[in-house]
């Protein structure tokens, strides 16, 4: 598989899930300790990390370790390529991805 198409999923994965989307609307007001997360979403930690590793491939969240504690944000630099991405999927432009498979003959 191309790798455009695998980190366009990867991306899109992090996305798909209803417990990460609650992650992401808490980051939005500034970095959480992972406490802080746990508390919010009265999920364990295992299904946290989960979540975050996640997040983390994606390239949408980041991580600071302080202590026993990871702190989280949202990464600004891997949001705007999750829109990027999202808008370039959106994208009509009119071609056929592959040649010669639309009814477009003369």
């Amino acid at each position: 598989m191309d790798s455009s198409y695998r980190e366009t999923a990867r991306v899109f994965k992090a996305f798909c899930d209803e417990n990460r989307l609650q992650i992401l609307e808490l980051l939005r007001s500034g970095e959480k300790c992972a406490c802080k997360l746990l508390d919010d979403l009265h999920i364990s930690q295992p299904t946290l990390s989960h979540h975050m590793k996640i997040l983390c491939d994606a390239g949408i969240v980041q991580g600071r370790r302080d202590g026993k504690w990871v702190h989280y944000s949202l990464d600004p630099a891997g949001a705007e390529r999750a829109k990027q991405l999202l808008a370039e999927q959106l994208a009509a432009d009119g071609s056929c991805p592959r040649e010669g498979c639309c009814a477009e003959e003369n």
